[in-house]
């Protein structure tokens, strides 16, 4: 009997280069280039409207580029069909069949192309069992849950052994709790038969959580792709900074000028200095704006650093978030981790605010 390890396959590795893909007079890609490694589990992110799932459908053969190439395993595939593709898809809505059991769901691909009824449910079954589905194959999908649904949907991907798994927000209508679960579940899963993975999300925290990469798109364009950790720690642009965790913005003017990581000092609107790094080359005296992470933010007493007040105070349980009003009118955050010593400061006292400049980073216009 085939067992779950017979489903894997050899890693295969995707190349895009130079896509474009207009709608109209509207650029919904942008000369993107981006390569997927052989087994990486690569998030597309992104807000709205930022070309993930466009990118996606070209990888996938159900939108052509107007300009570019896309290849998978080596091979050019920019104008092959997507049945030729040899691709797994899963789409936010799973699209199974409610007449058919999950058995027959995971294996119609099979049927499909032709495979044999007892090699269909052979694989089928190896299938289910590879996605802890054991004893479930003669039920229909409504008598199953969501992350169960979503499990099935992922079987039937990945039963014909594809060279690639597509994932267009599969988990983004799951409740939060089954969605962590499930992010968890899918990552486990990848690593298990080491498919190469192109996942789409507009949640930030779920392509931290999963991808061994990401790629952050906006208006189209590739802003940045990098690990979890070098995207949230060294943001190249203030979109990346602003949209992957939370950030403080400060507004300035260079006092002095820096080539990119050179620590800078920066004049804010209220007229108190401050240190930060130089991403790209600044000029003396150019507008910046410094990015600061709210857990990256100390108190000190009244006196020293940026003079603020504290507004409000949120209770999350593992960390409480003081709201903090500065001289020129901006609300900054600061995290406080729950059993910090000292406590909170109460609401109306005067601090202030310090960071490490190694913590900061300051943008040009450019970024």
């Amino acid at each position: 009997m085939l067992q779950p390890a017979d489903l894997s396959s050899r890693s295969i590795g995707i190349e895009i280069d130079g896509l474009v893909k207009r709608f109209g007079a509207v650029k919904a890609v942008d000369s993107v280039s981006l390569a997927v490694e052989p087994g990486e589990f690569l998030a597309l992110l992104g807000p709205s409207g930022s070309g993930k799932t466009t990118i996606l459908m070209a990888i996938a053969g159900f939108e052509y580029p107007d300009e570019g190439r896309i290849r998978v395993g080596g091979e050019d595939i920019t104008w092959v069909p997507p049945s030729r593709r040899n691709l797994g898809m899963v789409f936010q809505k799973y699209t199974l069949f409610p007449h058919m059991s999950v058995l027959e769901n995971i294996a119609f691909p099979l049927k499909m192309r032709g495979v044999g009824r007892a090699e269909r449910e052979e694989r089928a079954r190896a299938a289910l069992s590879t996605v802890r589905l054991d004893g479930y194959g003669e039920r229909k999908p409504s008598q199953l849950s969501g992350g169960q649904q979503q499990r099935v949907a992922i079987a039937r991907a990945i039963v014909y052994k594809p060279r690639v798994l597509l994932m267009d927000e599969p988990l983004s209508a799951l409740d939060k709790n089954l969605r962590e679960e499930m992010q968890i579940e899918t990552k486990h899963l990848q690593r298990e038969i080491g498919v190469t993975v192109v996942f789409v999300t507009h949640d930030q925290t779920e392509a931290l959580t999963m991808a061994d990469r990401v790629a952050v798109l906006d208006h189209g364009r590739l802003q940045q792709i990098g690990s979890p950790h070098d995207l949230y720690e060294t943001p190249r642009t203030a979109f990346v900074a602003g949209f992957i965790g939370e950030t403080n913005f400060c507004a300035g003017r260079t006092l002095c000028a820096g080539v990119a990581g050179q620590r800078i000092s920066v004049a804010l609107a209220c007229g108190h200095a401050v240190e930060a790094l130089a991403v790209g080359a600044l000029a003396e005296g150019v507008p910046v704006k410094i990015a600061i992470r709210p857990e990256r933010l100390s108190l000190v007493e009244a006196g020293g650093g940026l003079p603020a007040r504290v507004e409000e105070a949120i209770y999350a349980g593992n960390a409480t978030t003081l709201l903090l009003a500065t001289p020129s009118g901006q609300t900054l955050r600061l995290r406080v981790p729950a059993g910090g010593a000292g406590g909170s400061p109460a609401i109306g006292e005067a601090v202030g605010l310090s960071w490490r400049a190694e913590d900061a980073r300051a943008f040009g216009d450019a970024a």
